[in-house]
C-alpha cells in the first residue's frame, strides 16, 4: 500500500462498523497501514489530569507501566492513594483500547492477549539513551527481554497532551525492503544462548530463532547511521486527543517528539490474522527458507 495511514472517523471506543468496513480495517493493518482515529479522544477526569506531569515517573524508566493481568503499576513515584488512582486511570485506558481493537477488528477478539500498558509523561524529544534504545531512530519493535515467539505486536496509542501538542512520528520503508537490507547482517546465536538467557532470567521465556532475528533487525537498523540518514520516511503529526492503531513489529517507525501518551500492547498469533502471510514470521521464514519457531 502506498498510503501509510487509513482514517476511521469514529468518536466511540466501541465503534459500530459494518462487516465490510471491519474486514477492510483489518486488511489495512495487516498490510502495514496505521489506523488513525482523529476524532477519538481518551478523556481524563478532573482528578486524573493532575497526572499530566513528569514528576509521576520514577526517573528509572521512560514509561510508567501497568499490567492489565495483575493490575500492578511500576516505574512511578506515586505512592498510596495516588498510586491507586494512577493505576485506575491506566487500567481504564487498557480496557478502552481492548474494546476499540475488538470493535475495529472483530476477527481478533478471541485470540487477542494482553501485553503491558504504558503511560508516558516524559517528553520523547532529546531523551538520553543508547542508540539501541533511541526511539527517534527508525525501527521495528522487538523486545529484548520478552520473546514473542512469532506473535504479532499490535499497539494502540492515544495522545493526551493537555497543551494540544502533537506526537510526531516518522514511518519508514516497507518491512520487506528493510529485512532484505539487514537480514544478512544478523549473526547466528551462540549455541545454547537462548536456554542460558532464560535460566538467568535475562529473558521472560526462551527466545526463538524468530525473536533473535527480529531483535537483530531492530538493532541493525538503529545502529546503522548511514541507513538512518538515507532511509525513506513519511512524517506524521498525530494531534492531541487522537488515537491510532498499528502493528509495530511490521511498520518501521520513529518517535521524534511529543509528551503525555497512553499506549496498550496486545499480542496476536499469526494464525488469527486475516492474511497470515503478512506476518513478519512468515515473511522471514520465506527469506530464510526454514521454520523459525
Amino acid at each position: 500500500m502506498s498510503e501509510p495511514v487509513k482514517t476511521i472517523h469514529t468518536t466511540e471506543w466501541e465503534a459500530i462498523l459494518s462487516e465490510d468496513d471491519a474486514a477492510e480495517n483489518t486488511r489495512a493493518l495487516e498490510h502495514g497501514q496505521l489506523l488513525h482515529l482523529p476524532r477519538l479522544a481518551f478523556s481524563l477526569s478532573a482528578d486524573e489530569r493532575r497526572f499530566l506531569s513528569p514528576r509521576w515517573s520514577d526517573g528509572k524508566a521512560k514509561n510508567v507501566s501497568y499490567s492489565p493481568v495483575t493490575r500492578q503499576v511500576r516505574h512511578t513515584s506515586a505512592e498510596g492513594g495516588d498510586r491507586d488512582a494512577l493505576a485506575s486511570m491506566i487500567g481504564r485506558y487498557a480496557e478502552a483500547a481492548r474494546t476499540l481493537v475488538t470493535s475495529v477488528c472483530p476477527a481478533y477478539s478471541r485470540d487477542l492477549a494482553w501485553g503491558l500498558t504504558s503511560f508516558r509523561p516524559v517528553s520523547a524529544a532529546n531523551r538520553e539513551s543508547s542508540p539501541k534504545k533511541d526511539d527517534m531512530r527508525l525501527h521495528v519493535d522487538a523486545f529484548a527481554s520478552r520473546p514473542v515467539r512469532g506473535r504479532r505486536l499490535l499497539r494502540v496509542f492515544s495522545n493526551i497532551n493537555p497543551a494540544g501538542e502533537p506526537r510526531v512520528w516518522e514511518i519508514g520503508e516497507p518491512f520487506d525492503n528493510m529485512a532484505a537490507r539487514f537480514c544478512q547482517q544478523v549473526a547466528a546465536p551462540w549455541p545454547g544462548s537462548a536456554w542460558l538467557l532464560e535460566k538467568l532470567h535475562v529473558t521472560k521465556g526462551r527466545r526463538s530463532a524468530y525473536d533473535h532475528i527480529m531483535l537483530g533487525l531492530h538493532d541493525g537498523a538503529k545502529l546503522d547511521t548511514d541507513y538512518q540518514k538515507i532511509a525513506p520516511r513519511t512524517r506524521l503529526e498525530l494531534a492531541a486527543n487522537t488515537t491510532w492503531i498499528v502493528f509495530t513489529d511490521l511498520v518501521m517507525h520513529a518517535v521524534l517528539s511529543g509528551q503525555y501518551l497512553l499506549e496498550q500492547t496486545f499480542y496476536l498469533p499469526p494464525a488469527a490474522m486475516q492474511d497470515e502471510a503478512m506476518a513478519p514470521l512468515r515473511r522471514l521464514e520465506k527469506i530464510y527458507q526454514r521454520a523459525l519457531l
